[in-house]
């Protein structure tokens, strides 16, 4: 009985790390099963691995940037790393499904993961919602070299943002020109908090944290979104 204990939790413990290693792409995507991640066709079951591939797989990121027109980026320089703060494998974006949306470096994952959730989330909510499409997204920036803000657990974890793995969403703008701001319009009970509230929700799908005016007093005028370690969607 001990023998068969011990080979469980062995067991156990290698499926685990392998899960773990293929969880946050250490694997490159050439080694692995799963197929490669479409942008026009993302498969819900296994997309957190898919987008997980991109991490550090620069030819893979570059082929998916070659082969969408979902979304509208370069490949940047890496950073290297220093006290916590770099990149790694990132791109600068200028347009995703429409909308513009100017960002300077975010990791290859999450702006993938942000165009899969403007693509499939933010359009077509905003069509059934207002009955047009999102023309611009406004963002509070991606790249910032500093500790987690708003909970005194994490003070001395370094950021997602200080990676270029996370990007803080504050408002989106109509092709008729009507805004929608997260400081405005989340806590109203109309249309804006309605579609607010659903593309929150929608972005659990790609990112691992999706935190909202919810969360803390940190989060009141924007999404912070994130695909990094934690499990969190609040």
């Amino acid at each position: 009985m001990r023998l068969l204990i011990k080979r469980l939790l062995l067991a156990g413990l290698v499926i685990g790390l392998l899960t773990a290693i293929f969880r946050h792409g250490l694997i490159p995507a050439r080694w692995t099963p799963l197929p490669r991640l479409d942008l026009a066709n993302p498969m819900p079951l296994v997309v957190d691995w898919q987008l997980a591939e991109l991490r550090y797989d620069r030819r893979l990121c570059r082929e998916m940037l070659q082969s969408t027109r979902i979304l509208k980026a370069r490949p940047i320089k890496d950073r290297p790393l220093v006290k916590g703060c770099g990149w790694t494998n990132a791109v600068s974006i200028s347009k995703m499904s429409g909308a513009r949306l100017r960002v300077g470096r975010l990791s290859c994952q999450a702006a993938a993961a942000t165009a899969l959730w403007v693509a499939n989330v933010v359009q077509p909510a905003s069509e059934r919602i207002f009955g047009e499409r999102v023309s611009r997204i406004t963002n509070y920036g991606t790249y910032s070299c500093r500790n987690i803000i708003g909970n005194a657990l994490w003070r001395d974890r370094r950021s997602e943002h200080a990676t270029a793995n996370a990007i803080d969403i504050s408002a989106f703008r109509l092709r008729s020109g009507r805004r929608i701001s997260v400081l405005k319009d989340w806590s109203g009970g109309g249309r804006k908090a309605e579609f607010l509230r659903a593309i929150h929700d929608g972005a659990c799908t790609y990112f691992r944290v999706a935190l909202s005016p919810r969360f803390n007093a940190a989060h009141k005028d924007h999404f912070h979104f994130d695909r990094g370690w934690l499990w969190r969607c609040y």
